[in-house]
């Protein structure tokens, strides 16, 4: 097992490198705000439109099958495994719904004597009829309002772990950083640490793929041992998981202070005297188009994506 490579999510893919790798981290960074908030307060056609968006981009972008097949395949199961549940459910109104309108079409008719009888024209009902149960095989029934919050959540489900996925897929942890960085500058004006949460920001997630490898060490030496956990019981089992957490939190902390012992020997003493410049950020012709793409994606999403 190497949880490395076969961790779904959080990944980024140096090679090939695409269309999405050149883009600059604020304007990608700013298109992920704009999936994370427009789904606010939109009907379920624009939601399932962020769907369709987001797999259309990953396409687009040329990423190899066997990436977005490992990390959108279990999501898209999840989210119909999410939309299936929530659609069977009940409502949670509690009402006996019954017909607007009297089964007999009789009663509508209204009463009249012999001598108003007279030869009129048919009136067509040209009204459709409304159903609040969609379907209704017990023990299984779907109404509108089920439906409507099954989609809802199912695609939200989606759209929040996704475009993260995405994001964090095509750039780089020293990109994001000094992105973040960039665009949070007016809050220097507040006397707000900006370069220092940045520094945290960027070994945190330089100390992630350590913590993983951690856990992948202590599992393996776990699992060489070949221990019979059905002799040692509830207790034996508890007592080994708790010297593993221990050992992992040691060797957590060790490698804290390797890392602080490594920067301090490289003359390291605060963030604002000694800055890393992973790259020059500069906008290009396509982040500019990318940045118009976005003011009509958020054109389309108030003329026809607001909850009525």
């Amino acid at each position: 097992m190497d949880l490395l490579r076969s961790l779904p999510l959080g990944l980024y893919l140096e090679e090939p490198e695409t269309w999405l790798h050149k883009l600059d981290p604020r304007v990608k960074l700013i298109w992920l705000l704009s999936f994370l908030t427009s789904y606010i307060i939109a009907n379920n056609y624009w939601r399932v439109t962020l769907v369709i968006t987001l797999i259309i981009i990953t396409l687009f972008a040329r990423i190899p099958i066997r990436v977005w097949r490992q990390q959108m395949g279990w999501l898209l199961v999840l989210s119909v495994m999410v939309l299936t549940i929530s659609s069977i459910s009940p409502d949670g109104l509690g009402v006996n719904y019954s017909p607007r309108l009297p089964a007999n079409p009789q009663v509508l008719q209204p009463l009249t004597t012999e001598k108003e009888k007279t030869p009129t024209p048919e009136i067509v009902n040209s009204h459709k009829e409304y159903k609040y149960v969609i379907f209704n095989q017990r023990p299984i029934s779907i109404n509108r309002r089920s439906l409507d919050l099954a989609i809802s959540v199912s695609t939200i489900v989606f759209t929040i772990i996704y475009s993260t996925n995405l994001y964090l897929l095509t750039t780089a942890p020293e990109e994001i950083t000094s992105g973040m960085e960039s665009l949070m500058q007016p809050l220097k004006r507040f006397k707000l640490p900006v370069t220092e949460l940045m520094l945290t920001l960027t070994l945190s997630l330089r100390f992630i793929p350590l913590v993983l490898e951690e856990i992948q060490n202590l599992i393996r030496s776990i699992m060489t041992r070949a221990i019979n956990w059905k002799k040692l019981g509830f207790k034996g089992g508890a007592k080994v998981w708790l010297i593993v957490i221990e050992k992992l939190l040691e060797n957590l902390l060790l490698r804290a202070e390797q890392m602080a012992n490594a920067m301090v020997v490289r003359g390291f003493t605060s963030p604002n005297e000694h800055r890393v410049k992973w790259q020059e950020l500069k906008l290009k012709v396509g982040d500019w188009l990318a940045i118009g793409i976005l003011i009509v994606f958020w054109g389309m999403r108030i003329a026809f994506g607001t909850e009525i």
